[in-house]
């Protein structure tokens, strides 16, 4: 039953592969702008307006992070003669070494800066400065890069690296040797 699992989990997982690249192509056709080096988790839903997007070098998306370069909920204010002309489009620009956080949402006219930190479930409503980390919904600004950094290393879950080449090994290590900690309850 394992093995019919796995094979079926692994033609899953290329046919979503597939269709994400397929994706992607179609995006950066209609003039997405991505850097060198990007890594995607899953790529990203791009919008209906791919072409007011760009993404900088080295940067790094999660799973499920969408950008919204439009606003829609103006449609509902064209049956209105005042406003039947009201539209709203926005550039987004991601900087370069940036990570989004898994189920983010980044919102038109919005600009990330270089080394950011967007944390996961967050929607990006206003821009960035560089080097800084911000979550929540909206977001907003939690920490320097600096900062974010110096506390990873006190909580970082230390194995030899050697095993990040062996998945098997570095799984089969990290279940034996990480500690049974969780964080306290906040009051």
């Amino acid at each position: 039953m394992i093995l019919l699992y796995r094979a079926l989990l692994k033609v899953h997982t290329t046919y979503q592969f597939m269709i994400q690249r397929i994706y992607l192509k179609i995006c950066i056709a209609k003039g997405l702008k991505v850097g060198k080096k990007v890594r995607f988790v899953d790529v990203p839903q791009f919008g209906t307006e791919p072409f007011l997007i760009e993404i900088g070098d080295e940067t790094t998306f999660s799973n499920n992070v969408r950008f919204i370069n439009h606003d829609g909920g103006y449609n509902a204010l064209h049956f209105f003669k005042k406003y039947e002309d009201v539209r709203a489009f926005g550039r987004i620009k991601i900087g370069k070494q940036c990570l989004i956080g898994a189920d983010c949402t980044i919102m038109l006219g919005v600009q990330m800066g270089d080394n950011c930190v967007l944390g996961a479930g967050s929607i990006l409503t206003s821009s960035m400065p560089d080097g800084t980390v911000y979550a929540g919904v909206p977001a907003k600004y939690i920490c320097t890069i600096e900062e974010y950094g110096d506390k990873a290393l006190t909580t970082s879950s230390v194995y030899p690296r050697e095993l990040e080449s062996d998945r098997q090994k570095l799984e089969a290590y990290i279940k034996e040797h990480l500690p049974y900690t969780y964080k306290p309850v906040k009051k």
